[in-house]
Parts: C-alpha cells; structure tokens; sequence
C-alpha cells in the first residue's frame, strides 16, 4: 500500500479535475499537501476539500516568479518538497491546416514550458528520495485528429521524463509520467453525449477513467512502493493505448 505519511507535496494544477482527485490522496495517504491554481475561489475551496493542513496557492502555473514563490512559502514552513506533481494543462482543438501561432503557444507554454519551470523552481528544495509525476496523456503515443499539439506536447513531457531520469537519478529523485485516457472529470461532463460516446468506443474497458483512479496512480508512482521505477510512463487508460 503506497503511503505518504511526513511527505511533503505539491500539485501544480491542483484546485479541480485529476490534479485535485491527486491532492485528496496524497492527502488520505498521510502527506501534507500544497496546490496551486489560478482562481483564488477554486484554490480556496479546493484546499478546504482537501482537509485540514491543506494549503491553496494562487499561482499562473505557466509564470517563473508564481512559481518559485510557491516553493519558497513551502521551503519556509517545511524546507523541502518531497513529492512533485506537475499536472497543470490545457487542450483546445485546432486542425494542422488551422493552427495558429497563438494556438501552438499557448498549449506548449502551459503544457511544457509551465512543467519545465515548476521542475526547475522545485528541485532546489527536493533531494534524496524525492519524486516526480509529470501527468501526460494517452494522446502522447496516438495519432488524435484535431488534437495534434496538444498531443505534442504530451509526447515532449513522455520525452523529458527519459533525460530527467538520468540527469536527477544520481541526486536520489526519481522521474515518471502518468498517462490518462479520457477521464470523466466534471469538464468532461460537460462534454455531449455523442462526444463522450466517441471518446469511450475505443477503450476495451467500455468506460473512461474516475479522476480517482488516475490519482492512485500518481501516489502509487511518489510513493517508495515504486522506489524502482523510474522514466516509465504508467498508461491509466482502460487499455485504449495498448491493444
């Protein structure tokens, strides 16, 4: 059983959807909890799901100072960070022949950019033992019409999970990706019924993933019940990726 009792987290992306499902976990599982997220409403209301010692920061996850401010109020009451989920992410549809500039960098900024910076600010306060989970998705290894940089930029957090890996394994920090399928969050339920269908007609399991199921899985990966895991990429996707 994968516990995270003394643990110190941090869910970038965590006021609703997987990231906040993520946050209650690691919470239930004996950490002390950090998220961030944009709207103070949402943070705040977010935190207080969370239960007691669960803290709220406002934060642009895709801005260096919101960031580095996030792990300096951590590292003042705690000194370190000992799990890292880097979840915070955006997806809009835009076919190759109507991609924009402002599309492209829009994704990528949040997407990646906002993951490779959350990293940087964090790592001077993590060391040995410490663990990261970057959420990708399955639409990193498919071919998703009308999705395609969404998928991209999935495919780069796929990418530097690899060159993480080995580049923090000597500090004691081990590096994975969690891959969602899709996931029956309240913006997925907003979704028409013919979307959903469409979404859920290649899954073998006949269904999409709870938000609850992708965040034990995220534990499972910060906790040492996988201490020897390390740059792999845990598909939570009811098999719609692997057959």
């Amino acid at each position: 059983m994968a516990r995270m009792a003394g643990r110190i987290a941090l869910v970038v992306g965590g006021a609703k959807g997987i990231g906040l499902a993520t946050a209650q976990a690691l919470a239930n599982k004996g950490a002390t909890v950090f998220l961030t997220g944009r709207d103070r409403s949402e943070v705040e209301a977010a935190a207080a799901l969370v239960g007691p010692g669960a803290q709220g920061l406002v934060a642009d996850s895709a801005t260096q100072d919101d960031l580095e401010r996030v792990v300096a109020t951590i590292a003042k009451a705690h000194g370190r960070i000992d799990a890292l989920v880097l979840n915070a992410g955006i997806s809009e549809p835009a076919a190759v022949g109507e991609m924009t500039p402002d599309h492209f960098d829009r994704l990528f900024a949040v997407n990646v950019r906002g993951t490779v910076i959350g990293l940087q600010a964090a790592l001077p306060v993590m060391g040995k033992g410490g663990a990261v989970v970057l959420v990708g998705s399955v639409a990193g290894s498919l071919g998703v019409a009308g999705y395609g940089t969404y998928a991209a930029t999935k495919a780069a957090l796929r990418s530097y999970a690899r060159s993480w890996t080995v580049e923090l394994a000597p500090r004691g920090i081990r590096v994975n990706v969690v891959a969602p399928g899709p996931t029956d969050t309240a913006m997925m339920a907003a979704v028409p019924a013919d979307v959903r269908a469409a979404l859920i007609a290649p899954i073998p399991l006949g269904r999409m993933a709870r938000p609850d199921e992708v965040a034990a899985a995220t534990v499972f990966l910060l906790s040492d019940d996988a201490s020897f895991i390390a740059g792999s990429e845990l598909h939570v996707d009811g098999g719609m990726g692997q057959v």
